[in-house]
């Protein structure tokens, strides 16, 4: 076999395994979007709100069951949103579906956090538009809810870096 065979062989071999690559990332990607969370993602969502209720009854008194809502319809900047309608009096919260594709650590541990302290603040009728309602009172509520981060956005370099950590 002569060598322009063999590059052209090899560049063939390339081609059709990127391809395939390409395929099955894109179907991972389709079916993510298409499909809804994990039992496995669902389980871990679960089990942090139930910890977030155990810590507002802890440092609140209050038990608070506030419905969180997955949706892939958000704007693709937020990760999340607590809400409050003036009509029913009810408090949601909703979370960005596709994050969770970006970092399930980021929207358990700092993501359901800050928005159930936006949410608790909305339960005690404050509804300050002060800071973009990320007061000094939402700020200890956040902390009081072992929120990480409880700034008044995302910081995009958290993720990165949380992805980028070695194991050892």
């Amino acid at each position: 076999m002569t060598f322009v065979k063999k590059l052209n062989l090899i560049f063939l071999l390339v081609t059709i395994v990127s391809l395939l690559l390409f395929m099955y990332s894109w179907y991972g990607s389709y079916s993510f979007d298409k499909n809804p969370l994990s039992n496995n993602i669902q389980e871990q969502i679960s089990k942090k709100v139930f910890e977030i209720r155990m810590l507002i009854k802890k440092h609140y008194n209050v038990n608070i069951n506030i419905p969180i809502i997955i949706t892939n319809k958000m704007n693709s900047k937020l990760f999340g949103i607590a809400t409050f309608d003036t009509s029913t009096n009810t408090i949601k919260i909703y979370l960005n579906k596709k994050r969770f594709k970006e970092s399930l650590t980021y929207m358990l541990d700092d993501v359901l956090p800050h928005e159930y302290a936006h949410a608790l603040m909305f339960s005690f009728g404050n509804f300050s538009n002060q800071n973009s309602g990320h007061t000094k009172n939402w700020q200890k509520a956040c902390r009081n809810l072992n929120g990480t981060k409880c700034n008044r956005f995302v910081n995009h370099n958290d993720i990165v870096i949380n992805k980028t950590k070695l194991p050892f």
